[in-house]
């Protein structure tokens, strides 16, 4: 089974990273996308995170019955911070008969020779990249293992939610009902 993994603080999750799981699932080769929550993500700061327990609930709640997407805490017992070839030489060896693909935003694809191995990732996984605005140009772009595509581009953040949360403004249709409600009920960001 060939699953994307769509790595992320979800800090919190909303409508795009729905959008964007569910077009890859739908209308490409993947079987399955799978949300890997990480717990510190090498390149941000941890202490803005909510815990991870937290935001790995709001992903299972934004998902809910949608057999096509699944969350993982995966990295919740890993080293940290979370390298990417790291999670997947760990996935690839508790699962030997699932091929792994990373999913990622175009705005990314200019900073992957600074991951870990990025070489080896590009060796041995594809990549699936949807279009994001204000992309710097790469060459990355023609690989071979890179697969541009053209999934809705929605300009929305987790600093813009959160933000929209801390004025106290209404985040309604910016992430999921049950999503909303939870965030609600524990009080982040107010």
């Amino acid at each position: 089974m060939k699953v994307g993994l769509l790595f992320g603080s979800f800090n919190p999750v909303h409508i795009g990273h729905l959008i964007i799981a569910n077009y890859m699932a739908q209308n490409t080769d993947l079987k399955q996308v799978w949300f890997v929550v990480s717990p510190q993500n090498p390149f941000k700061q941890s202490h803005t995170l909510l815990h991870e327990q937290d935001r790995l609930q709001m992903v299972r709640l934004a998902i809910d019955d949608n057999a096509a997407l699944n969350a993982t805490d995966i990295e919740f017992n890993m080293p940290r911070p979370s390298y990417t070839i790291d999670t997947l030489a760990y996935l690839q060896q508790r699962y030997p008969s699932y091929e792994f693909a990373l999913i990622m935003g175009e705005d990314n694809l200019p900073t992957l020779p600074k991951w870990k191995n990025y070489e080896q990732l590009l060796a041995n996984h594809e990549i699936y990249v949807y279009p994001r605005s204000r992309t710097a140009e790469t060459v990355l772009k023609s690989h071979p293992k890179v697969k541009l595509v053209p999934a809705p581009n929605l300009d929305l953040s987790a600093t813009f939610i959160r933000e929209t949360v801390k004025a106290g403004r209404s985040i309604r249709y910016l992430v999921p009902e049950s999503v909303e409600n939870y965030i609600k009920l524990k009080k982040f960001w107010v």
